[in-house]
């Protein structure tokens, strides 16, 4: 290590001077991703991430490997450094030589410069094999066959950084963007599809054509996996409903209130208006109908919820082919409402790591960032399961905890976040009870010891996570497909 000059500075607040001057031992602000690194050893992320791109290079003329690049992006993402800026400091840090497999006394990582020409040189063959690569990993990460997915799509917008391709003016956001949209898997959390879409499309622009694949390849697998899909009033087009319907899957959509669906709901606001002013308490209810569009070849089932509160009264409208959402529309639309988490999912990629930070000019380049990001995402949300370790449920509570509801619903989750704190953690929270930890590294000849501070608060965590991560076999939990 280096240090540039030699310096001291002596505080005098204390009773006693206290100096402070740099050292030529490696120290590192980030030893909370050698866990991390160790599981993705196990599970093979970044490997696979890796290999799917294409390197046009000369090998004997290069000096920083894809796979050092992926994982320089992809930890930094984790560790709170989502631009090619940040690794012409941490270029130097010994645990990001480690992470990327350099001993800390090695050369260098790669500058932001060389990253920059890296991630522009992902050409279309690359990002197609990354599309199937998340759906060979989302695919591997369950030991059994599934009976049952629920996919939900969802946009988020990502503002522009200046002249950048394919970024436009979006009414509705105010501002140059870009408009990103993801699938998740509410069974899992997992990321399984990513598209970077311009910055004044339509939220359901190649959203069907998604769709319909990522079916093929589920089912290819899978023959008797149930499907179930979920997207909001922006996604209620007519080729997201023919899309499911072909691809014979259930699908809970939002439509937004018209007209014609107020005309339907009238009698339901008015019994749920007339309930709360008797109880004086808030209350809600769906019914359900056929309906359908002028530009529509066959009705559809649509429920609208009422409710009342404090703020006055609401209704929300959903298309639905679910079986049973004819018999029991309330419960039909709640299950439809809950892919609100799939929108929490949204924020932990977006602003937990940061996925809005598509700064590169070139349209490519910046969607290639995005799969960067996921990758991050779907890293952290894999170790998360492995680690969780939730609550026991309640012998007296009268509903096991899949079987609550509202308020009720809320309390218990927030108890698990107490109770199970990196099992339920956002990125925020694994950076601050994990990753943020400082450390001493020491080179010897036959090892490295990393060194962490005995009064450090979160000590259990890692030996917590890391002992978990040893655990896994060495046969890879994501089986190349």
């Amino acid at each position: 290590m280096i240090i540039q000059s030699a310096w001291q500075v002596v505080f005098s607040f204390f009773s006693k001077p206290v100096v402070v001057e740099p050292t030529e031992t490696y120290l590192t602000t980030d030893a909370g991703l050698l866990p991390i690194r160790q599981f993705d050893e196990r599970v093979g992320l970044t490997a696979r991430f890796a290999a799917a791109l294409d390197d046009p290079r000369q090998r004997e003329c290069c000096e920083h490997t894809f796979a050092e690049m992926v994982r320089m992006r992809i930890y930094g993402i984790l560790a709170d450094y989502p631009d090619q800026n940040d690794h012409d400091t941490l270029n130097a840090d010994p645990v990001f030589k480690l992470l990327a497999g350099r001993a800390p006394d090695a050369p260098d990582l790669a500058s932001q410069p060389t990253l920059s020409r890296f991630e522009n040189s992902i050409n279309v063959r690359s990002l197609r094999r990354l599309q199937d690569v998340f759906i060979d990993q989302f695919i591997a990460a369950f030991a059994q066959p599934p009976r049952y997915l629920t996919l939900d799509m969802d946009p988020f917008d990502d503002p522009a950084y200046g002249d950048q391709q394919l970024t436009f003016w979006h009414d509705h956001y105010e501002q140059y963007q870009y408009l990103p949209r993801v699938i998740t898997c509410a069974e899992n959390d997992l990321v399984v599809m990513v598209c970077l879409l311009h910055g004044t499309a339509h939220a359901a622009l190649g959203g069907a054509d998604d769709l319909r694949y990522l079916v093929r390849r589920l089912r290819a697998v899978w023959p008797d996996v149930h499907l179930h899909f979920r997207g909001d009033a922006g996604l209620g087009v007519p080729s997201m409903y023919d899309a499911s319907e072909a691809s014979r899957i259930d699908y809970s959509i939002a439509v937004r209130m018209n007209p014609v669906l107020k005309k339907h709901s009238d009698a339901l606001l008015k019994e749920v208006l007339r309930r709360s002013a008797e109880t004086g308490q808030p209350q809600r209810d769906a019914c359900g109908f056929w309906y359908q569009a002028g530009s529509w070849d066959h009705p559809r089932w649509c429920i609208v919820r009422a409710e009342t509160s404090g703020a006055g009264s609401d209704r929300r409208a959903v298309l639905t082919n679910r079986p049973g959402a004819q018999l029991l529309p309330l419960a039909a639309y709640d299950e439809y409402a809950d892919r609100g988490e799939s929108e929490n999912r949204n924020k932990e990629l977006k602003c937990g790591l940061q996925a809005d930070r598509l700064s590169d000019h070139r349209y490519m380049a910046n969607l290639f960032r995005l799969y960067l990001h996921a990758a991050a995402y779907n890293l952290l949300a894999l170790l998360r399961r492995q680690v969780a370790d939730p609550p026991p449920p309640d012998p007296q509570a009268e509903l096991p905890p899949e079987a609550l509801a509202g308020k009720a619903r809320r309390r218990y989750f927030n108890f698990r976040r107490q109770r199970d704190p990196l099992g339920e953690g956002h990125p925020c929270t694994w950076r601050s009870r994990l990753i943020k930890v400082a450390a001493e590294i020491i080179v010897r000849s036959r090892r490295i010891i990393v060194r962490l501070a005995g009064s450090w608060p979160y000590l259990h965590h890692y030996h917590d996570v890391a002992k978990t991560v040893l655990q896994i076999p060495p046969p890879l939990l994501l089986r190349p497909g």
